[in-house]
């Protein structure tokens, strides 16, 4: 009898091949689906499922979230029942992120923000407190400061850009350590690796329930430029939306982590609501992921072009992509962002400041630098969101960033004249042809 092709493939060793073959192919063949004569996985589209009796349904429930060393997702098609509790799409975009990143599982859901909340959520408990960088995206921001205080969670903010200043504020309630890497929108690096071997210390020292899980939100990195489960992170968090899927299409979240996580994170999800659409994980899934790094290669290179022109204008106070010799941490971005080959992947995102006189006069700089792109440019948007094909610009601390006050903006290091820009899949000239028409028209 002849075997198909994927039956022969099943005899080598997928870990032959390159990650981003993998990333295109994933795993035809599970016990859960079987797409070896599809080129494409098809699109699953019900939101619940036929059970053929009673009994059935009921194994599908009691299997749900209960995975043991014996009986795993690995050796045993799962009773798929209801859309918000799993489906193939989601499932089979879950394994290739999870490969993506170096991590045991991933759990998919709505947003980024879902998968943020899904996390710290399962993690913390009414009187933990959570540790974090003193830069965040805005709405993870308020997730901290306006929800978080009403179920009794305490959140303790440093920068921890500065190794020594994360001993100084753990304390005995302390349950997460919460960083972005780069920071959005201000491009600073957090050591990965330094935060994670001072938490192990810590750890040695505590009991299971006590212990201290790290959360890094890798989503301006993207699992092809950083990895930091690599470097001893528990747990990474990714909006989909972004780069991985890369095309402005879809809305979602994604939290990769270690095996034990799977269960509770299902539960978590399953409770809360935040399940990523099967129309939303496909595209995902068959586009996004494994176009993933031909896109970034071609526009951090095209990031490092704008990135010296934007230096050499005498509008510009300074230009901050981890990419340039100038850039403070350039060295522990070389260390820290690799792609799948080791190369330096200093990524695609870039944040500048308008020169004034002073910050109302580098604010309102920024703002004419802003409108006169939106309304005269042809490759430029001002829009929010990242990691399109399309390059994209926006002002951090009145559009992204708002819900954190101005003042605690400047104090944590994001300029009022600080201007975001997220690069695409345009040449390079044509970018810099439209920042160059609105810088000469500002002079």
């Amino acid at each position: 009898m002849d075997m198909t092709q994927h039956e022969r493939q099943d005899r080598k060793e997928l870990g032959a091949y390159s990650p981003e073959t993998r990333l295109i192919y994933g795993e035809m063949q599970d016990p859960a689906w079987d797409y070896s004569h599809h080129l494409l996985p098809p699109i699953s589209s019900s939101a619940t499922y036929r059970l053929d009796s009673a009994q059935r349904g009921a194994q599908g429930f009691m299997e749900f979230a209960h995975h043991t060393p014996e009986v795993s997702v690995k050796t045993k098609a799962p009773i798929y029942i209801y859309d918000r509790l799993g489906e193939p799409n989601k499932d089979m975009l879950e394994q290739n992120l999870a490969f993506a990143e170096g991590g045991d599982v991933a759990i998919t859901f709505a947003s980024g923000m879902a998968a943020v909340s899904g996390v710290l959520g399962m993690l913390t408990a009414a009187g933990s407190e959570i540790v974090a960088h003193s830069t965040l995206y805005g709405c993870t921001y308020s997730l901290l400061t306006n929800w978080y205080p009403r179920l009794k969670i305490g959140v303790r903010f440093t920068d921890l850009t500065v190794p020594g200043n994360l001993e100084k504020v753990i304390t005995d309630k302390t349950r997460v350590v919460y960083v972005e890497s780069p920071v959005n929108p201000t491009m600073r690096l957090v050591d990965l690796k330094v935060v994670a071997d001072i938490v192990r210390r810590v750890n040695a020292t505590r009991a299971k329930d006590e212990r201290i899980y790290t959360v890094v939100d890798s989503t301006f990195a993207t699992p092809f430029c950083q990895r930091p489960i690599s470097f001893g992170f528990d747990f990474v968090v990714h909006s989909l939306t972004k780069a991985i899927c890369g095309f402005g299409t879809e809305v979602g979240g994604v939290v990769i982590g270690p095996a034990w996580s799977r269960d509770p994170l299902l539960l978590y999800r399953k409770d809360f609501g935040g399940s990523l659409p099967a129309k939303s994980a496909w595209p995902i899934l068959v586009i996004g992921l494994p176009s993933l790094p031909t896109r970034m290669r071609q526009m951090q290179e095209t990031a490092g072009t704008v990135a010296r022109f934007l230096e050499t204008r005498p509008e510009i106070e300074c230009v901050r992509y981890p990419g340039l010799p100038t850039f403070a941490q350039h060295e522990l971005a070389k260390r820290q962002m690799r792609d799948y080959d080791g190369n330096f992947a200093p990524g695609a995102m870039i944040y500048f400041v308008m020169k004034g006189k002073d910050p109302n006069d580098s604010l309102r700089k920024a703002e004419a630098c802003i409108n006169r792109i939106a309304s005269e440019a042809y490759c430029i948007t001002l829009a929010v969101s990242l990691g399109n094909i399309r390059t994209l610009i926006e002002h951090p601390g009145s559009m992204t960033h708002s819900a954190i006050p101005a003042e605690e903006q400047v104090a944590n290091g994001m300029d009022p004249g600080g201007i975001r820009l997220a690069i695409g899949l345009e040449k390079a000239d044509d970018i810099i042809r439209d920042l160059k028409q609105s810088l000469d028209a500002g002079r």
